[in-house]
């Protein structure tokens, strides 16, 4: 299991281009095979610069995990709006992201963990999880145990890969959170 000793969390900075090709290959990997996100065409690099560069601008976290030693890029999260509407402008919605071949290893939990922190910091009050199938056990786990509590399950509303999938909704209080 990787410790702090060989991996970084550090906020994403949009200067640095080449974290931007690897945040990319990442998420289209979850596109094309996961159930995490309900997206059926990755978006190209452009498309993830104009996103995380509307993040950056409203102040919301970006972190990116990346290897100590190689400097490479093993996942990435970010806490965005929940909603477009001015009543959401106090709640974030999280996103966390990992390669394949290092999921399960506690890295995601360190950086939900980081990024529940960062949002409290930035004056957010709450924190939506809006994980797409309800057979996402590692999510609903992982949030579960950073203090996440289930407030709703969203019936056959996403359709991908051939089947109807639902949606778990998981909501945690920051101003409560121990972070």
């Amino acid at each position: 299991m990787p410790n702090d000793n060989t991996y970084l969390i550090v906020p994403f900075d949009s200067a640095i281009a080449g974290d931007l090709a690897a945040v990319t290959a990442i998420y289209d990997d979850h596109v094309r095979h996961g159930t995490g996100s309900f997206e059926i065409t990755p978006p190209d690099e452009a498309e993830m610069r104009s996103r995380f560069a509307a993040l950056e601008a409203s102040g919301h976290p970006i972190l990116l995990v990346k290897d100590r030693e190689s400097d490479v890029v093993l996942g990435f999260g970010y806490a965005g709006p929940h909603k477009a509407r001015a009543a959401y402008n106090h709640t974030v919605e999280d996103s966390v992201y990992l390669r394949s071949d290092v999921a399960g290893k506690g890295i995601g939990r360190a950086l939900l963990a980081r990024l529940i922190a960062e949002s409290k910091a930035r004056g957010f009050e709450q924190m939506m999880a809006v994980i797409g199938d309800s057979e996402n056990h590692a999510s609903i786990n992982l949030h579960r145990a950073l203090g996440f509590v289930e407030v709703g399950i969203a019936r056959n509303v996403g359709f991908k890969f051939g089947r109807y999938l639902d949606v778990v909704f998981m909501q945690l209080d920051l101003s409560a959170a121990e972070n």
